[in-house]
């Protein structure tokens, strides 16, 4: 098999074996590459904790519009439950049922959903715990474990 990124990156990396194996099914042809086009969405990095997602809903309302989050999935679905009256002249509009699934890591938490000028904006937040923020690692002492924390260094 050949690793897009070279066989040296994967020996030098450690707890990485999920990634790897993803990358092995999706060269094998086993995970679909199809992206979901509608309706339109953006992804927004706000800053080192603060994403966004946006996505176009023109022509649905509220209650039409479904949120979930379970595990590591993050489930947006929209399912049209009215017809409009009368006869469309033009419809240029496009207001079919979708579904996107979005996959967030295990510290991305939802904080918040909201519909602003036909977008919906859902809000999440990247909380890193304590244990995982950067620290240095000090030389010394073979029987106890030395760690100091980068903010305190500083």
């Amino acid at each position: 098999m050949s690793y897009p990124f070279g066989r040296n990156v994967l020996l030098s990396s450690i707890g990485f074996d999920r990634l790897i194996n993803t990358i092995e099914e999706m060269n094998a042809g086993q995970t679909i590459n199809k992206a979901q086009s509608y309706p339109p969405y953006n992804i927004i990095k706000k800053n080192e904790r603060d994403y966004a997602i946006e996505i176009a809903i023109a022509g649905f309302k509220n209650d039409e519009i479904d949120i979930t989050a379970e595990g590591n999935k993050l489930t947006i679905s929209g399912k049209i439950k009215s017809e409009q009256v009368g006869e469309y002249l033009h419809k240029g509009i496009g207001n079919r049922d979708f579904s996107h699934e979005f996959t967030l890591t295990e510290t991305v938490i939802v904080r918040s959903a909201d519909i602003e000028n036909g977008l919906l904006i859902i809000q999440l937040e990247n909380i890193i715990p304590e244990e995982k923020l950067p620290r240095k690692i000090l030389i010394g002492g073979k029987s106890k474990l030395v760690i100091e924390d980068l903010k305190e260094a500083a």
